[in-house]
């Protein structure tokens, strides 16, 4: 059975090792290069063509998978006069594999569908070490005839694959995932700045906390940097978190529904950004809630 062409825009910190593992189970893939040599080089020399607009990625492919920053490069690449639907031909599936905006997604979807062109949402669950060995999570939404077609390519970056409903579904429960996550990151921030103040050691509040009920795998790598010192336990930007808190925002104004939990973490996402924090990874947030109070955090030891 001939595999289908598949295409990737953004093979960046996850989309690299996503890329790999399609090409590692045989599919042709094109790819659209970047600043960022590296990866593209990388996956070029493992088999994958380079071109250099979506215009082009979308005419040599079947699926074509996009992993960026937000919704509005999302955008830009879609509708752009050298974007993919410039290059749209009847049959093609595009896949939005970043954390966006489910109003943006929707649109897309509908615009694409007037050309002939299927549209799913499939946010990642993960880590780029999991990306790289094909490990992600992927909460997909798309009909159910394009689930089917779609689901193998996806199958080959992802270990755990969850039809979750129609178009923009998955961009949906993806914001609900990191408002759990960010979420987490601002409480374990304030705790242990709390914890340092009343003499309770990160050392001490670790052990009660790792192996019991509040334990997690996300706070295993927030912990990774905090506790460790390991800079790169959780590498996703303080600016990507604000970003996803403010389209948590954005659903639940549309919804109609008070949000002052998820309010309060993306203010406190903003009040770093703002500081020039942006580029650090969420972990860090541990050290701005610290120097915010007038003192520097103590780490292990």
């Amino acid at each position: 059975m001939t595999k289908q062409r598949i295409g990737f825009i953004g093979v960046g910190l996850m989309g690299h090792g996503m890329a790999k593992n399609i090409l590692e189970k045989g599919f042709p893939l094109t790819i659209m290069g970047n600043r960022n040599r590296a990866p593209v080089d990388d996956l070029v020399g493992r088999g994958a063509r380079e071109v250099k607009s979506p215009r082009e990625v979308a005419e040599n492919s079947d699926i074509l998978f996009i992993c960026v920053t937000d919704s509005p490069t999302v955008e830009k690449i879609i509708r752009d006069a050298d974007g993919v639907k410039a290059g749209a031909h009847k049959g093609l599936v595009v896949v939005d594999c970043s954390t966006a905006n489910p109003v943006s997604t929707e649109a897309l979807a509908a615009e694409l569908a007037s050309l002939g062109v299927d549209f799913a949402d499939a946010p990642l669950g993960g880590t780029p070490a999991q990306a790289e060995v094909g490990q992600l999570t992927a909460m997909v939404g798309a009909d159910p005839a394009v689930f089917k077609r779609i689901e193998p390519a996806i199958s080959a970056w992802a270990g755990k694959v969850v039809h979750l409903g129609p178009v923009g579904i998955g961009h949906k429960m993806k914001l609900l995932n990191n408002f759990l996550s960010m979420g987490y990151a601002a409480i374990y921030a304030e705790a242990l700045a709390i914890g340092q103040k009343v003499g309770v050691s990160i050392e001490v509040f670790d052990s009660v906390v790792r192996g019991s009920r509040m334990d997690c795998g996300f706070y295993q790598t927030f912990m990774g940097y905090a506790l460790e010192g390991n800079r790169d336990s959780h590498k996703f930007a303080l600016t990507n978190g604000a970003k996803d808190l403010r389209y948590v925002d954005a659903m639940a104004n549309a919804a109609q529904v008070s949000n002052p939990i998820s309010s309060a973490a993306k203010n406190l996402f903003a009040q770093a950004v703002g500081a020039g924090k942006g580029q650090d990874y969420v972990p860090m947030l541990a050290d701005f809630v610290a120097e915010q109070n007038g003192f520097k955090r103590k780490t292990k030891g």
